[in-house]
């Protein structure tokens, strides 16, 4: 099973459709409701439930999901002589819920089959497929705030600038970032002096960036000072976006409460600050991507 454990919760939608095909003859017989083993929906929708909560029972590499809601419906296509069933379920987790969804249907198909086969010899189920999946980094809708948006990373960081020490943080960030088709401008490293901090960013704001990011400086050790420094130049503190940092982290680690992690914006850029540890930082970008990138449309007053 793959490790879902630095995936973000969140609100996950899958809709998924298959066909039992059959003669005219047994379309009729379902309609009035004339079978040998009696409800055909009613038994077929219990066993679709019942399926979907079994998929990872079933399925070696899919994951326990929590089914938050789960709908079957069935519609009789008489011009098609088929029956077609529909799924719709929700979960709010760390993985997708198309498998329960497709599970769901792939059952209650199976059941449709084996109450009508004894009428029925030529039956046939087909086009058993996903038809939309939302949630988790495959939705499109908050994906695309990110596409085409241009960042800078800041590496604060006194032993890094020295050379002591070799930056993981801002390449990861980086990393991170690409991944959300976000144009990476530069990567600098200045030591954790309020001054220089305070010149690149107020550069880099000018030269219309849309997201900067900041990392180390924001502990509390004696020359930590990347997070003062930030608050000073900020129009607007963002309060949610650490505590969305915090609280993710915090699932993974007890020490995240002690970060002093600060999001806000300077005109229409907004300035992230993240830990300087390489997993702190990529733990902190993870929560927030891409959905921070939906402030540049607020920011322009084109609403939500």
């Amino acid at each position: 099973m793959n490790d879902i454990t630095g995936k973000k919760t969140s609100l996950r939608f899958a809709e998924a459709e298959g066909f039992v095909h059959c003669s005219r003859e047994t379309i009729l017989r379902v309609k009035g409701n004339n079978l040998p083993k009696g409800d055909l929906f009613g038994v077929a929708k219990a066993a679709a439930l019942l399926g979907s909560k079994k998929t990872s029972e079933l399925i070696p590499h899919c994951h326990p999901v929590p089914i938050d809601f789960f709908s079957i419906n069935f519609e009789i296509l008489e011009d098609k002589n088929a029956i077609r069933i529909l799924t719709q379920a929700k979960s709010i987790g760390k993985t997708g819920i198309e498998m329960e969804a497709l599970t769901g249907v792939t059952v209650a198909a199976l059941v449709i089959y084996d109450l009508l086969k004894p009428i029925d010899k030529g039956l046939e189920i087909s086009s058993i497929r996903l038809l939309e999946k939302k949630g988790g980094k495959s939705d499109s809708q908050i994906a695309k705030f990110a596409a085409g948006a241009r960042a800078s990373i800041l590496v604060c960081s006194d032993s890094c600038y020295a050379g002591k020490k070799e930056d993981g943080s801002g390449k990861a960030i980086g990393e991170l970032l690409l991944e959300q088709g976000v144009e990476v401008v530069e990567l600098k490293i200045v030591p954790d002096e309020p001054e220089e901090i305070r010149k690149v960013i107020l550069h880099w704001c000018e030269e219309k960036m849309d997201l900067i990011v900041t990392t180390g400086g924001t502990g509390l050790g004696p020359r930590d000072n990347t997070t003062d420094t930030v608050k000073s130049l900020l129009d607007q503190e963002i309060p949610g976006i650490a505590e969305v940092m915090r609280s993710f982290g915090q699932d993974r680690t007890p020490f995240a409460m002690l970060s002093r992690s600060v999001g806000g914006r300077i005109g229409k850029t907004l300035v992230v600050s993240v830990p300087g540890s390489t997993n702190g930082a990529k733990e902190s970008m993870i929560a927030i991507l891409p959905a921070i990138f939906h402030a540049k449309k607020m920011m322009r007053g084109e609403g939500h």
